[in-house]
């Protein structure tokens, strides 16, 4: 993995490439794009440039388009090239134009390229386990996001943004985003499990799909089980449990059977048939012990009944990984400053939400190899020391710095950032800092402009 890279660097040296070249080849970009790369042939925004310099908008502190197209002009002048003109419209016309198909495309594959050449050790029992999570995020307040992505329903018109809910597909040994859906807020068929249902494909049979309650629901695991992929789920806390019942494995272990409700509203006739009568499942029941609290308990449901191959403290300490979702998140939405987005039309704002993920995927590249490279795991080095190392870094990639003094250090400098291990790790839900003694706005701008001409 590392001699990948240190030939994929020495390569963009040599091509005279963008500073992204090294971690997202032109050919990669261009295959994505398919027909579509024709478009943009014998502009300055080529496929490739545009993807590199909209990369660089979303790994940089600033997130500005304007940030953007000043670091592409300092390359251009550094490798001898022409400037372009430092004004954004013909950045963003370019970005306007990527079709979604193809960002969408290269989130898909720069997490999976990833994942496929991870060692067998990173895997749990061998096997990939996906962890899957949702969330929301907003958006500038224009009239075309607030008619396909509305605000909340309990806000007054003009005092809310756009709001959208995304569901992403994790690894769980190397972190990256394999798929991701965006959709709306509220509405029929906008939950996270109901998004999770498109991205089905995604899992393949063998793999693990490891998830909190919401996504708990029978038919929710008797599709993933069609498909020959593994649950490993909390109990969603209205079904019982009754350990005295079934067929008892060990203490707090045991089979049980769940049988087949009535059809969904959401779900063909067709489909209903096909799918079994009952599901036979495993309960085990988890006990988080903290000091100076009370024993938390939870029952996870899985379908990995074999309990000397799996045995039930490694299906806790599986489930208990499923933090890593959490944490993936804060990475994209507080890191990388996912949480708002900056577009005005919801075409820019989907192609932004793809790119943030292709942005923080190939963080987590750097981020396998700099593990594989110290002996270490993926989710033990800290994403934001990643972050800052490889904004560092990157602008000396064309430099005459000697490349394999280069390589050693840029790996070396992300190694050194190793994040505890806190797995019970708490903190109270407030606030230190105080809020600005400001109202909050409860009518459109327009009105407090309007009052204040007055």
């Amino acid at each position: 993995m590392l001699g990948s890279f240190r030939a994929a660097v020495a390569k963009a040296r040599r091509d005279r490439s963008l500073l992204f070249a090294a971690l997202l080849s032109e050919e990669s970009i261009l295959e994505a794009f398919g027909p579509a790369r024709w478009l943009w042939q014998g502009w300055v925004y080529t496929p490739a440039a545009t993807v590199w310099t909209f990369l660089s908008q979303c790994l940089s502190m600033d997130h500005s388009c304007r940030d953007a197209v000043a670091r592409l002009i300092a390359w251009r002048v550094a490798r001898g090239f022409r400037p372009c003109s430092a004004d954004t419209g013909a950045y963003c016309t370019a970005r306007d134009a990527l079709p979604e198909a193809a960002c969408h495309q290269l989130v898909c594959r720069t997490g999976s390229d990833l994942e496929r050449d991870a060692p067998q050790e990173w895997l749990w029992h061998k096997r990939h386990v996906r962890v899957v999570d949702g969330s929301t995020i907003t958006m500038p307040d224009t009239a075309a996001n607030q008619a396909e992505y509305p605000q909340m329903a309990s806000q007054k018109p003009g005092c809310g943004f756009p709001i959208a809910r995304i569901v992403v597909v994790f690894s769980l040994a190397l972190g990256t985003a394999l798929e991701a859906a965006l959709g709306r807020y509220e509405g029929k068929q906008t939950g996270e499990n109901s998004m999770f249902r498109t991205l089905h494909d995604c899992l393949a049979p063998g793999d693990v799909a490891l998830f909190d309650r919401y996504f708990s629901g029978w038919f929710d695991l008797a599709l993933l089980l069609a498909r020959g992929v593994d649950v490993v789920v909390r109990k969603h806390q209205l079904r019982d449990t009754d350990f005295r019942k079934g067929q008892r494995l060990g203490t707090d272990d045991h089979l049980v059977c769940w049988c087949k409700p009535q059809r969904p509203k959401w779900m063909s006739r067709e489909t209903y048939a096909a799918i079994p009568h009952e599901l036979g499942l495993r309960e085990v029941r988890v006990r988080v012990t903290q000091k100076g609290f009370r024993t938390n308990e939870l029952v996870v449901v899985t379908s990995l009944l074999d309990a000397e191959q799996y045995p039930a403290d490694e299906i806790a300490e599986l489930y208990r990984r499923r933090w890593q979702a959490e944490l993936n998140l804060r990475s994209l939405k507080t890191v990388l400053q996912m949480d708002h987005l900056r577009c005005k039309t919801p075409h820019r704002v989907r192609n932004e939400f793809f790119m943030h993920l292709v942005a923080y995927n190939l963080i987590r590249r750097v981020m396998a190899l700099a593990a594989q490279d110290a002996g270490t795991r993926p989710w033990q080095l800290s994403f934001k020391g990643a972050l800052q190392t490889v904004n560092a870094f990157l602008p000396m990639l064309c430099s005459d710095a000697p490349l394999d003094a280069w390589c050693t250090a840029f790996v070396a400098a992300l190694a050194t950032h190793i994040v505890g291990d806190r797995p019970d790790r708490y903190e109270p839900r407030v606030k230190q800092r105080r809020a600005k003694e400001y109202d909050l706005m409860n009518k459109p701008r327009a009105d407090y402009k309007r009052q204040m001409a007055k």
